[in-house]
């Protein structure tokens, strides 16, 4: 059941303390969701506090009628997308293939599309760690030493890695009739 504001309401205050209790684990679990793979662990609790002091902050402005996770669900992405931009993440394939704008020939945006959806079917498929070293390198533009230290393995390990998962890409990219392009 989700509960209105009204319910976290006593003397026309906001029960701060209660609202903490009943949605932290709420909140969490929509930073783990959304950044898991490349947030530490401060970054992660200090979205959460900033979600309950935003939401302290604009309390007068919440409507009592309102599902109360709806206002922190939206705090907290619109925060997760800020810090994103403060370490410099992509966290959106989509947000790549908005970004191409000189294309003429609508062939070439549409296979340029279909590869993407093709390269983003097989980075799904892929072992967790891989997902993260492919995103981390491609979309979090971190280097290989970088990558290496965030997910405690060797630079070989993760260099190995990239070599095998840009050769199997290539392989299905290929086998999907896109050819050798360089």
């Amino acid at each position: 059941m989700k509960k209105e504001i009204k319910q976290y309401k006593s003397n026309r205050e906001l029960n701060l303390e209660k609202i903490v209790n009943d949605y932290s684990r709420y909140i969490s679990k929509i930073i783990e969701n959304m950044a898991s793979y490349y947030l530490s662990k401060e970054d992660k609790e200090e979205i959460l506090s900033d979600t309950f002091f935003i939401l302290w902050k604009n309390k007068e402005k919440l409507e009592d009628n309102k599902a109360l996770s709806s206002y922190l669900a939206g705090i907290t992405r619109n925060l997760i997308k800020e810090k994103s931009r403060v370490i410099n993440i992509n966290y959106d394939i989509q947000d790549y293939e908005n970004s191409i704008y000189d294309i003429k020939n609508l062939d070439m945006l549409c296979e340029h599309r279909e590869k993407t959806r093709l390269i983003k079917e097989m980075v799904e498929k892929m072992k967790e760690e891989d997902i993260k070293i492919f995103k981390l390198y491609y979309y979090g533009a971190k280097r290989i030493k970088e990558i290496a230290k965030i997910l405690s393995v060797s630079e070989f390990n993760v260099k190995t890695r990239l070599y095998r998962i840009r050769k199997k890409i290539k392989k299905e990219l290929e086998e999907g009739g896109y050819g050798d392009e360089k």
